[in-house]
């Protein structure tokens, strides 16, 4: 690893089984986010039309009674409906509950231990104008601080100098989440959702799947998927199984699995803006009645900030024409710890991404697709993204480079320990060797 610059260094301020095991990640989670964005305003522009005037009510109603504190909510808001003003930071946790699920599908979930850890967390940030999209993935594994934080009782934790991450939930449920990212990025969160197995696949099954893409024949035994070189649909527990699958593919590590997932995204984003889903009222307003019966059955938990129909339209609003080389994943930069089991920060590289977050420059990806040789990139997909820009789908015959992304003049190099990929890139999961 090379060593940082004087100016990075000063950047740092301050119905197939679905097995549960400990070093699988529980589903990706930015998906319901943007699921439950783009119905909720479906939902407010069918009542325009006098129809569906009560499930608005109902919705806003539920939506703020399930919020949780994280410590800063805002209480006020805008009396009417336009993008929200400035930039916006959104910490999304993907939990491993066994609360609410179904043994047939989690059989582990007989023997549970009854912890809840956060096997997924990913920081959303959407810039102020110009507007662009980063979603920062945070490995399970990887040894962090974790603050002092607070309990259901009133009370609180006891600060940890070197924890896994995956540990926070379980010691303060997402407020601790939220604080143990903040310490370790520096960044201000204002909104958080947290989301469990069963939503991701009655969630799944709402949006009608989305395609994958493989190079190879993939084998799991540990999550039950199997499927064949090509183009696939999933939807509800096969999706589940894809998001979760580490082993078979790539190097076999979490790094492989966090680019697999960033391939499930960037399919789903581009499903969104083509519209197959945002164009249709009917599909959008099933997946408010779905986000809905996830909240109210426990699978899917919202900061008080974010439990609030109007904010999230607001939210919606300012990403609907972001364009696609514009939406970045990335993976926060690690290093493997002695022994190679688990995995440190690599704050310097960190220090680089973030800055140019809060700078607000356009990312330029110098690194691999995938930092455990999960995916490959195949082709682009059609057009920008933008409003009426062609449909996106995967172009099989271009080849770009993995390592270069097309942005502006005033890019910002990325590190190449940031590995990721755009909503622009379509790629293909690998297979282990």
């Amino acid at each position: 690893m090379s060593e940082p610059t004087p100016a990075a260094k000063a950047s740092r301020h301050r119905r197939h089984p679905v097995a549960r095991h400990g070093i699988l990640s529980s589903p990706h989670p930015f998906v319901q986010v943007l699921q439950i964005l783009g119905a909720v305003v479906a939902v407010l522009a069918i009542s325009i039309g006098a129809v569906g005037a009560f499930a608005v009510w109902d919705a806003a109603r539920a939506l703020e009674e399930s919020g949780v504190s994280i410590g800063d909510d805002e209480s006020s808001l805008p009396p009417t409906i336009g993008e929200i003003e400035g930039g916006v930071n959104m910490l999304v946790v993907g939990t491993d509950s066994c609360e609410g699920q179904d043994l047939e599908l989690f059989p582990r979930c007989a023997h549970d231990d009854g912890g809840e850890r956060n096997d997924v967390t990913m920081l959303l940030n959407i810039s102020d104008s110009p507007r662009r999209v980063t979603v920062v993935s945070f490995p399970r594994d990887m040894i962090v601080p974790i603050p002092s934080c607070p309990t259901k009782d009133g009370g609180s934790n006891s600060a940890m100098s070197a924890q896994m991450l995956n540990s926070s939930y379980m010691y303060g449920g997402l407020q601790c989440s939220v604080l143990t990212i903040e310490e370790l990025t520096g960044v201000d969160i204002q909104f958080a959702a947290s989301i469990r197995w069963t939503g991701v696949i009655n969630m799944s099954d709402a949006i009608g799947g989305v395609d994958v893409c493989l190079s190879d024949d993939v084998q799991d035994a540990h999550t039950g998927l199997n499927l064949t070189k090509g183009q696939h649909t999933l939807v509800g527990a096969e999706a589940l199984q894809f998001l979760r699958i580490r082993h078979g593919i790539g190097d076999g590590s979490d790094l492989g699995r966090i680019s697999n997932q960033q391939q499930f995204m960037g399919s789903l984003v581009r499903k969104l803006k083509s519209g197959a889903v945002l164009a249709n009222p009917q599909a959008l307003f099933g997946l408010a009645t779905t986000a809905l019966q996830q909240v109210n059955n426990g699978q899917l938990v919202l900061s008080s900030s974010l439990a609030n129909a109007t904010r999230m339209v607001q939210i919606a609003m300012a990403v609907k024409d972001v364009a696609y080389e514009d939406i970045v994943f990335v993976q926060y930069p690690t290093e493997y710890a002695p022994g190679g089991a688990r995995v440190l920060p690599v704050t310097w590289a960190a220090d680089v991404l973030f800055q140019a977050i809060a700078d607000n420059k356009p990312l330029k990806l110098t690194g691999e697709v995938s930092g455990g040789n999960g995916v490959e990139v195949v082709g682009e997909a059609d057009g920008d993204g933008t409003a009426g820009s062609p449909t996106a789908t995967p172009d099989a015959t271009a080849t770009p480079d993995a390592t270069e992304t097309p942005t502006a003049d005033d890019a910002v190099e990325l590190p190449s320990s940031v590995t990721g990929q755009t909503a622009k890139q379509v790629t293909c999961t690998r297979a282990e060797p």
